[in-house]
């Protein structure tokens, strides 16, 4: 392990850098894409090709004070039903507009609390779903899951529509730290709503536990980890708590004097990273660890992971089609993100028209460096080959660039005419590493920290 001051001399105790979930991101995307430009990549899309599918519900009965998702509260099912009549009124609308033949490699229900939907209307917004196009062979249809706001009669309803993969965010175990970050939610609900999934025949679970959080200490996550790793997760994503008030308003509530600082914050995940690897989990890019039968898992070892809006992925598919307000879609041409506020997206559906409001046109220049960071997010390694036959870069070109990444990292990455390695050791500044294949100016956005 490589001396903690190294690590701090290079910038990751105090760094702020993007999660790239998607490059350029967010804050760079510009006004200057519309729905022409959505519908354009829509028509371009090939007959009977696989894309996949993301639905955003941004509604929560509670918010929780830890969150940074675009979401809002809601005590009663009025605008939550209202919402769901739009997102059909949207997939009517695709509908119009996709290809032929067009298939389903992944659906995604998100959030917000999905599970907020009443069964009639899970059935109901499921079956638009459908009608838009079929799942492919062999695709996944997964749902964000709120162990909180969940019963038998709706993942009744999940089931019958063919949910095949769970998504539970746990957090955190201990109930100190969940009034602080204001979501309650025991062990035993968490365990009843598991229950649930596989007494229905979902046998692929994912889970979401959090470092980072205030007042957590080794023995905390210790305990929090070996709580989940009782409930046999198949896909566990082990997330630095993003304290971003500026952004989450919300996070106010929580005492920042309370947080862990940036080298206690490495020792959290360090302590998680090594229960889930003694456990048989394998370690997947920076924060996900999976079964070995897991998809994950399998393809990071063909070297065919891939890295989305909801962080690691095995989908192959070149479109990412996203639904609802603020819902983003990633085409081989670039982003489209919709209206962020759900009056704005709403009045849009309504007349007829897609609402999107902003998004990225790729140039020749973003597509390499968004592989170049894509593959060291996923394989912790650039392979030099693959560059040079696919962009139009040559070999001493790109030699050159690694070469002058590595200077930046003292010299601590492997670079040879194969490509480029980030050593086990140096896997910490994994984001770091990605931030020095990043063309744009990140000095007035305001990210996460490093660790």
């Amino acid at each position: 392990m490589r001396p903690k001051q190294q690590f701090a001399d290079l910038g990751l105790f105090d760094a702020k850098v993007p999660r790239y979930t998607s490059y350029p991101t967010a804050p760079h995307f510009s006004n200057d894409i519309d729905a022409g430009f959505f519908e354009s990549c829509l028509s371009e899309i090939p007959e009977n090709s696989e894309v996949s599918l993301y639905v955003h519900v941004p509604f929560c009965r509670r918010l929780c004070w830890f969150c940074a998702c675009r979401t809002q509260g809601t005590q009663t099912a009025s605008p939550v039903a209202a919402y769901v009549e739009v997102l059909q009124s949207e997939l009517a609308l695709l509908k119009s507009r996709l290809p032929k033949g067009v298939s389903l490699s992944r659906l995604h229900w998100g959030g917000g609390t999905p599970t907020l939907l009443t069964a009639d209307m899970i059935t109901a917004l499921s079956e638009s779903i459908f009608e838009l196009a079929p799942m492919a062979e062999g695709g996944e249809f997964s749902v964000e899951i709120d162990p909180n706001e969940i019963d038998e009669t709706r993942m009744d309803a999940l089931a019958a529509a063919s949910m095949n993969r769970a998504s539970i965010g746990v957090q955190d175990f201990d109930r100190g730290i969940q009034e602080t970050i204001g979501r309650l939610q025991s062990y035993e609900v968490t365990k009843r709503a598991i229950d649930m999934i596989r007494d229905r025949g979902v046998e692929s679970l994912n889970a979401d536990i959090l470092f980072g959080l205030p007042h957590q200490t080794p023995e905390k996550i210790t305990e929090s980890v070996q709580k989940l790793l009782s409930l046999s997760p198949d896909r566990v994503a082990l997330y630095g708590y993003a304290h971003v008030p500026w952004m989450a308003k919300r996070q106010q509530l929580i005492p920042s004097d309370a947080l862990p600082t940036p080298e206690e914050r490495l020792a959290l995940f360090e302590t998680a990273a090594e229960l889930f690897s003694w456990d048989g989990y394998d370690a997947i890019g920076i924060d996900h660890f999976a079964l070995p039968t897991d998809g994950l898992a399998k393809a990071a070892q063909k070297g065919l992971l891939r890295r989305n809006f909801q962080g690691y992925t095995d989908d192959q598919a070149d479109v990412l089609i996203g639904v609802g307000a603020s819902s983003i879609s990633k085409f081989p041409q670039g982003y489209a993100q919709n209206a962020p506020a759900t009056a704005a997206y709403t009045k849009a559906v309504q007349s007829g028209a897609f609402s999107v409001s902003r998004g990225h046109e790729f140039s020749d220049e973003d597509r390499l460096n968004a592989r170049l960071i894509e593959a060291v997010m996923c394989d912790f390694a650039v392979n030099a080959k693959e560059i040079v036959e696919t962009f139009a870069i040559s070999q001493d070109d790109l030699r050159d660039i690694f070469d002058a990444v590595n200077l930046k990292f003292d010299g601590l990455l492997n670079v040879s005419d194969e490509g480029l390695l980030v050593p086990t050791e140096v896997r910490p500044l994994t984001r770091l590493i990605a931030r020095a294949f990043d063309a744009y100016d990140q000095s007035k956005a305001r990210h996460s920290a490093a660790i």
